[in-house]
This record gives structure tokens, sequence and C-alpha cells, in this order.
């Protein structure tokens, strides 16, 4: 005969303290350390794990987050995704995802009450097509408050400098001349980082007629338009940036500022709400640390159980624990 216990929870087959103090460990340790630790196998301490989620999901109250960001982490190689939905002001991840597209997002979108969709003020996103979709379908006034997030806008333009780079390295080395030879970090780091003989080194090719340079410089403008408070004045300046790069003759440049031309509403979006998805991206580099924690996951459920677990800034510990 089965009877409930006040100490322990139904169908558990462990006290609720035990589950508790294996809840403490399972933060500071991987399931494989915490199952030697206490001397039960990996599917008993994986059980624990599971049964808090469900009921820390269980008990999360109806959330109104003012500004989320959305964003992919790879599963596992050869572009297997899912998506993280997050709080950027509680910095607690609130939904995964299944894979990237826009079906997925869009359900979650769905899920939320008339009055949570409309609580939302801003959602930074990279330029991934399904994301702005389903975000566009499913909120109102969704764009004004779709951001393209500024670090991918920079990934982009340094990518498209590194082209310009290899490019023109490649033309030099056959006429004979190295003038960008163990050049291709100093375009990508921050000048403010460098040393004093880095600095000294990178100030001569900066200031010389070299293609890499104007590319560079054309960058280094995009970067310094996203102080502006006013739309107006944003587009403005986004505009002559525009005009600058299309008439550059530089293709990997021109390429992007079509890309930064097509999608320049968000941009300005994100310029003047001061929104980024730096603090996603934080959450995706600990999403990382657990995989790499983890070595790896078998799917895809059990992978958002540890996101959740250890990112979803959920209660966690038993009912008889937390009275």
């Amino acid at each position: 005969m089965t009877v409930s216990v006040p100490w322990a929870e139904p169908g558990s087959g462990f006290t609720a303290m035990f589950e508790g103090l294996v809840i403490d460990w399972l933060k500071e340790a991987s399931i494989s350390a915490v199952s030697r630790l206490m001397g039960l196998s990996w599917n008993a301490i994986d059980g624990i794990m599971q049964r808090a989620v469900v009921r820390g999901l269980d008990r999360r109250k109806e959330q109104h987050p003012t500004q989320i960001g959305v964003d992919e982490t790879a599963f596992r190689k050869r572009h297997d995704y899912v998506t993280i939905v997050s709080d950027q002001v509680a910095g607690t991840v609130l939904h995964v995802g299944s894979d990237r597209k826009k079906v997925t997002l869009k359900a979650w979108y769905e899920s939320l009450t008339e009055e949570q969709r409309e609580a939302i003020e801003s959602v930074s996103m990279d330029m991934w097509p399904a994301f702005i979709n389903a975000t566009l379908e499913s909120l109102p006034g969704a764009e004004e408050k779709i951001a393209f997030d500024k670090f991918h806008v920079a990934k982009y333009l340094g990518e498209a400098v590194d082209k310009v780079r290899r490019q023109e390295h490649k033309a030099l080395m056959a006429e004979g001349y190295e003038d960008l030879k163990g050049s291709k970090y100093d375009w990508l780091y921050n000048p403010q980082n460098m040393t004093h003989k880095q600095k000294r080194r990178f100030k001569a090719l900066r200031e010389s007629t070299l293609k890499t340079a104007r590319a560079w410089a054309i960058k280094e403008l995009g970067m310094s338009l996203w102080h502006y408070v006013s739309k107006t004045w944003a587009r403005k300046g986004w505009e002559q940036w525009l005009s600058w790069a299309v008439r550059s003759r530089l293709d990997p440049i021109k390429e992007v500022a079509r890309t930064i031309k097509e999608h320049l509403w968000g941009i300005l979006n994100a310029v003047v709400l001061k929104v980024s998805n730096g603090p996603a991206e934080g959450l995706n580099s600990r999403i990382k640390m657990i995989k790499v924690r983890s070595r790896g996951f078998r799917n895809k459920e059990w992978f958002a159980n540890a996101i959740y677990f250890y990112l979803g800034g959920l209660d966690l510990y038993p009912e008889a624990i937390t009275r």
C-alpha cells in the first residue's frame, strides 16, 4: 500500500530533505558527479532534477516581462538549434523551443495572454527571418518593438572588413608587398585594448590608403551611430552611413550595407529603445558551460530541462522544504 507522507513528494522514493540536498549539489556539479557522490544511479539523480523543474514551472506565476530577448543556441553541431526566450530584466530563461522555426516561437507567443503580449515593450534579436516573422505576426505593434542587436551588426561589419583584408592581402602578396601580413587581428581588436606598440603599428595601417583601412573606417563609423535619442536623427545618421558604404566600391561592405538597409527599421528601434541582445548572449555563454559540464545531452528534452534548472529562476525545492 502506498500512502502520502508529509516528508516526501508523491512518487519520489526519496525524502524531501534528501531531494533538497541533491538539488543543492546539482547547482554545483554535474549529474554524473552527484551520482557518484550520493551513490545513486544517473537516472535517479536525473529524476530528481526533472521533478524539480516540473515543480518550478508549475509554481511559476504569470509573468509580464517588458524586455525580452530571442536567441538560438546550438544543441549539436550541423545546425541543430533550440530557441531561447529570456527576460532581459530578470536575466532568466522564459522558454526553450525545440528548434528555431517560426512556428515554434509563434506557439510561445500564442501561449501568452493578451495582457502579457501587450506588456512586452521590446524584443531584442538577430536578423533571423523566422524570429522576425513570428514576432511581427504575434505581437501588437511589433514594428516598433523589434530591435536588431548591435552585437550582430558589429559581427557582420567585422566579417566584411576581414573579407576586404583577405582579398587585398592576396593581391598585394602577388605583387611582392607585405603591408597587411600579420595584421588580421589588428582590424578586429578594439584599439583601446591594444598595447602601445600595437597602437603605433595600427595607426600607420589605418591612416594608409589601403582598402582595408577604408573598410575599417566605415565599420567604425557604423558602430558610433548607436548614441541617438531621436529616431529621426538616428535615421539621418544611418542613411548617410549607407550612402558612404554603398559608394565604397568594396563588395563585402556593400553586401552588409544592403542587409542593414533592409533591416534599418529594427536597428533604429534598438538605437532608440537602448536595448541589445547582450543579456541573451550572456545566458547563451552560460548554456554552453552547462553543455560542457554535462558533456552533452542525449536529446533536446534533457537539454531544455537543464536550462530551466540552472537558468529559469525557478523555485525547485519540494513543498515540505518550502514550508
